[in-house]
């Protein structure tokens, strides 16, 4: 029987390199008209225990466990089998396909980053069948009818995980919340990096980059690298408060123990959750920061609401305490916790259940934060899912090496069709 145009007839998926020299998947889908599309999947280091599987070898004598042949395998394999003939618009029913398929709420046995790869190559296999661009492929099935140009948050200091701990929080972003334009955002970004190297290099800290290009230099007091970002803020001719200001990665679930408190070790202290939503209220009140994300763990529910009425007047963002699942979003909404989403493609493990997570946030009143891992590739796939779902903000890395500039280049090219800025903390009024 002949395929309809549209219609699956072939997968291919291989095993790449992500930004960090570790194996990833990436996947090639095409149509019977010919079109294709191609995507690959990022990877995360600090990684919340709510996320889709991430299906990984383990055999110690290749790549120290983490390749992906077996995941490569399933796509090639029996994904391939269920889908080829699927038709490609129905992206919802590829997803939901490609789930029952796997049979495990987190995709543990085909794997998360097996399922999602086929999920993205195949929204880019229809837009081009459709003769659409990719970010007008996913308005469409988010049901937003104004795409926005997203407003970055940018790493320039990292520690935690993404900086082999050398400081405790995790990355210390900023916001060009002042700024107009796309384009102007992105050149107060590059002023600021340049004047956060050059305090760096002055004062003798290392200006070696973490893994998502941030500047490391290790502070143990974390108020140290907070007045460090306001100096590059003035440096680069900015208001602080006014044209940037500071957002915060605390990523709190890497700093628990056993005992749920909270390590820092670089400071020397061990703090509970009171004393932790009193720290930051305190950076919040000396420092011009409006956004803070994971500052408490992902299973915290008990203080996050605390910490919401505290520090409520900013954006305070759930990484590893939603994962981009629809479920604990809505669990957020409920109880307070938290008033914004990130939203990372890969702890969903498919594009329909990551719409259904930005979905969530809207309908509660969150903004959402488009972003990206620590282990990128030069897919920019996120640049158009940012513009295409409205977003209002990413959140891509630093402005330094191949895989964040792709996104940050893809958007450029967006900026060009002449859709709005969103400014800071888009509440997606025009799209709920």
């Amino acid at each position: 029987m002949a395929l309809r145009p549209t219609a699956i007839r072939s997968v291919l998926a291989r095993q790449i390199l992500d930004s960090r020299g570790r194996p990833t998947v990436e996947a090639e889908v095409t149509l019977a008209n010919g079109a294709s599309g191609r995507a690959s999947v990022p990877s995360g280091a600090s990684r919340g225990a709510a996320e889709a599987f991430e299906r990984r070898d383990g055999n110690p004598d290749r790549f120290e466990g983490r390749g992906v042949l077996g995941a490569v395998a399933a796509v090639n394999g029996e994904i391939s089998a269920a889908v080829v003939g699927h038709g490609a618009v129905d992206q919802r029913g590829l997803d939901s396909l490609m789930r029952e398929l796997d049979g495990t709420p987190e995709l543990s046995r085909l794997g998360a980053n097996a399922i999602l790869a086929v999920s993205l190559a195949t929204v880019r296999a229809s837009a081009t069948a459709l003769g659409q661009p990719l970010h007008w492929r996913l308005a469409d099935l988010a049901g937003v009818t104004a795409p926005t140009l997203p407003m970055p948050m940018v790493n320039i200091l990292s520690g935690g995980l993404h900086a082999s701990r050398g400081m405790d929080v995790q990355d210390f972003l900023m916001i060009p919340m002042g700024a107009s334009t796309y384009g102007q955002a992105l050149e107060w970004t590059l002023r600021v990096r340049v004047a956060a190297s050059s305090l760096c290099e002055e004062a003798g800290l290392p200006t070696l980059l973490a893994d998502e290009g941030g500047l490391a230099p290790g502070f143990a007091d974390g108020a140290d690298a907070l007045l460090l970002m306001v100096r590059a803020f003035e440096r680069a001719g900015l208001r602080p408060g006014e044209d940037v200001a500071i957002a915060l990665d605390i990523a709190a679930s890497s700093l628990t123990d056993a005992e749920g408190g909270y390590v820092f070790h670089r400071a020397g202290r061990v703090l509970d959750s009171a004393a932790m939503i009193d720290l930051l209220t305190d950076w919040a009140a000396r420092f011009p920061i409006v956004s803070i994300e994971d500052g408490l763990g992902e299973e915290d529910w008990a203080a996050w609401p605390g910490l919401t009425q505290r520090l409520g007047h900013i954006q305070l963002v759930g990484d590893d305490l939603f994962a981009t699942q629809a479920d604990r979003i809505d669990r957020g909404v409920r109880e307070g916790a938290g008033n914004a989403a990130l939203i990372k493609i890969n702890q969903n493990g498919t594009l329909s259940g990551t719409l259904d997570a930005i979905a969530a946030a809207w309908a509660g009143g969150f903004a959402t934060v488009i972003s990206a891992r620590s282990g990128e590739t030069e897919d920019a796939f996120i640049a158009d899912l940012a513009v295409g779902v409205a977003g209002g903000q990413i959140k891509i890395g630093s402005v330094r090496t191949s895989e964040r500039m792709a996104k940050y280049n893809q958007l450029l090219r967006l900026e060009e069709e002449g859709f709005a800025f969103a400014g800071f903390r888009s509440l997606h009024a025009a799209n709920a």
